[in-house]
């Protein structure tokens, strides 16, 4: 690697992004719906009131982001090393809900006699 390799290199490490977060809006979703365009992605964010099985009312979205395909992998890409972090730290996380369900039914209905 040339000393200028080395230079440009050492450069990139330093730079730190600024973010004015001020007027951030924040808002919680339990749902997403992803579609998009031959340009552009589009990721709608809702509140889904009824979470277990098929909504009886309309999900009412409260965000779209829409963003073209290269933020879209470098999204994808930082999403999957922050789920690695949190799962190497507090486990995996289970997103099958009947696997999430069914140990805590299990062991309602036949919970552990001490001895």
């Amino acid at each position: 690697m040339s000393n200028e390799e080395v230079r440009t290199e050492e450069a990139q490490q330093q730079r730190v992004v600024q973010v004015n977060d001020e007027k951030a809006i924040c808002s919680y979703a339990n749902f997403c719906r992803v579609s998009g365009a031959p340009e552009e992605m589009i990721i709608d964010f809702g509140l889904n009131p009824q979470p277990v099985g098929i909504p009886t009312s309309p999900i009412n979205i409260s965000q779209r982001i829409v963003m073209n395909y290269y933020t879209a992998k470098r999204m994808l890409h930082a999403l999957q090393l922050t789920l690695q972090r949190h799962e190497a730290t507090f486990g995996v996380i289970e997103v099958d809900l009947q696997r999430r369900v069914r140990p805590a039914v299990v062991q309602q209905q036949n919970p552990a006699h001490p001895e």
